[in-house]
């Protein structure tokens, strides 16, 4: 990774950190790029879902839930032989949250007070040995914690929505000027459908997926990367591999206990009462305290490695705290009133509620981003608890588009299964239902037939009955009134999202009877 100054005239402290900043904004130059073009359209599946295959605690948890060994997940070992060599270079370099984390550091307004308790470094082994005991009993909820699953869905959710209406009303506005009109018809013809969807996407609870975000950046308030410090899951995981890393940080003989090397440390985990050593698997590998020695006193490299165990580690007693924790949380989620009857419109991308979606889906919303028209929504409470931030159609938003099987082939873990584009149409997520009370035909004999008008499927679900009335004056009129077919009706919502009704629709999807 790096070594003393001495002998290294070429590679100075400057150039290592110069390094590792090229490679943190390449890196989430790279996961915005991916994101970016994860759309219907844009680059081919296997590339954008290639940072979540990375991930070495989705792709273990998917593994311990599902029962199910992907070739796909492989690429974690990639991520797991970088830990065994350089600690956790993979927190310090490569992780895009990590970077932001950094770049949105709020080091002005950190108000100089006592750093948290080392003890604190406990929740995040404790949160990881909940999660991989969940995943032995099949459950995934707390994969929400996991970071590439944060910014990958808040970026899903909440900023790239925003960042659409923002394009979307600046546009609306510098339309009005005529000799701009060429200008923005050209940028409109780059952007959408293949970046921007074709028309502005919205999403429910926003604020939710931004402020959880926001809630991370903020706790840099109280200390730097408090995040990776004290909560990270994923970091402690690679925090474990790296207790026997072969590169890590070292303190030669020049040390003079000046301290600047423990000030500038953003994960505080050099230890002044140790002759400034480190923990290696609380060190990121920043080099920040390498560039602030002043005496050439640390070094990067191999070398006698004792694996040292802390009292923050895990112990037998934070085993049990997390297996009683998922015992009891999954007890309650499957005791919750949703386990026992769905939610009559928790409608599920094609294929995946027979593909067990709970025990597969790690809350990525990779899913929700490849959507064409914004369709699958992350579920808040519609499957309880334990179905949160799992896919699910919302069809008023958006419908699923009969010529798209984009979900499925998008999916890191084959949660949504990979389906061709015939077996995607013949897939049944749903059923349409007519409320009488508020179809303008029925209700108000007013002529409308858009439902059956939208119905992409071959033989339409949808007919139109005739039906003679009479109005006061007793002239005779002709009513074309909608009825489903059921049969034929596979519950792609284009109906209820086309449906002119205001508020709800008329016509809308329900879960299918089994």
């Amino acid at each position: 990774m790096a070594h003393s100054r001495q002998g290294t005239a070429t590679w100075t402290p400057q150039h290592w950190i110069r390094l590792r900043k090229s490679v943190q904004y390449a890196s989430l130059f790279v996961f915005v790029a991916l994101f970016v073009w994860s759309r219907r359209g844009g680059w081919p599946p296997g590339i954008v879902n290639f940072p979540m295959r990375l991930d070495p605690l989705t792709m273990l948890a998917h593994l311990l839930a599902s029962r199910t060994l992907l070739a796909s997940s492989a690429l974690a070992l990639l991520t797991v032989l970088l830990t065994i060599v350089a600690g956790r270079a993979w927190c310090g370099w490569l992780c895009p949250l990590g970077t932001i984390l950094d770049l949105l550091s709020l080091k002005r307004r950190r108000r100089e007070q006592t750093e948290p308790p080392a003890s604190l470094r406990r929740i995040k082994y404790v949160l990881l040995l909940t999660i991989l005991i969940a995943a032995l009993l099949a459950n995934l909820t707390l994969l929400v914690l996991d970071p590439l699953t944060i910014l990958f869905r808040t970026l899903s959710a909440s900023v790239w929505p925003a960042v659409d209406q923002l394009i979307t009303s600046g546009q609306v506005s510098l339309y009005r000027v005529r000799s701009l009109r060429p200008l923005l018809s050209a940028v409109e013809g780059l952007l959408r459908p293949k970046i921007l969807p074709p028309d502005p996407a919205y999403y429910r609870h926003t604020w939710l997926y931004g402020g959880f975000l926001a809630a991370i950046i903020l706790l840099n308030l109280w200390s730097k990367r408090f995040w990776c410090r004290y909560v990270c899951p994923l970091g402690a995981l690679l925090g474990l591999l790296s207790k026997g890393a072969i590169v890590r940080r070292k303190v030669n003989s020049r040390c003079t206990e000046c301290d600047a090397c423990a000030k500038i440390c953003p994960t505080g985990t050099i230890l002044a009462a140790e002759d400034y050593a480190s923990d290696p698997s609380e060190c990121t590998m920043c080099l920040d305290c390498l560039r602030a020695c002043p005496y050439e006193a640390i070094d990067f490299g191999s070398g006698p490695n004792p694996m040292i165990w802390r009292e923050y580690n895990p112990s037998r007693r934070q085993a049990l705290i997390a297996l009683g924790t998922a015992v009891a949380g999954i007890s309650l989620f499957r005791s919750d009133a949703s386990a026992a009857r769905e939610h009559s419109t928790l409608i599920r991308p094609p294929g995946a509620r027979e593909n067990n979606l709970l025990s597969k889906c790690i809350r990525c919303a990779e899913c929700s981003r490849a959507c064409p028209t914004s369709a699958i929504q992350p579920a808040i409470l519609e499957s309880g608890l334990q179905g949160l931030w799992t896919p699910v159609l919302v069809p008023r938003i958006g419908y699923c588009d009969y010529s798209c099987n984009a979900c499925g082939q998008v999916c890191p873990v084959q949660a949504i299964p990979r389906l061709t584009l015939g077996e995607k149409r013949a897939q049944v997520i749903g059923k349409a239902y007519i409320d009488t009370d508020r179809c303008l035909p029925w209700a108000d004999q007013q002529p409308c037939g858009v439902c059956e008008e939208m119905c992409p499927v071959p033989e339409k679900a949808i007919r139109l009955d005739e039906l003679e009335i009479r109005n006061d004056s007793g002239r005779a009129t002709t009513l074309q009134r909608p009825v489903v077919i059921r049969d034929r009706c596979i519950g792609c919502g284009i109906c209820e999202f086309k449906c002119p009704v205001n508020g709800e629709a008329a016509i809308r999807i329900f879960v299918p009877n089994s």
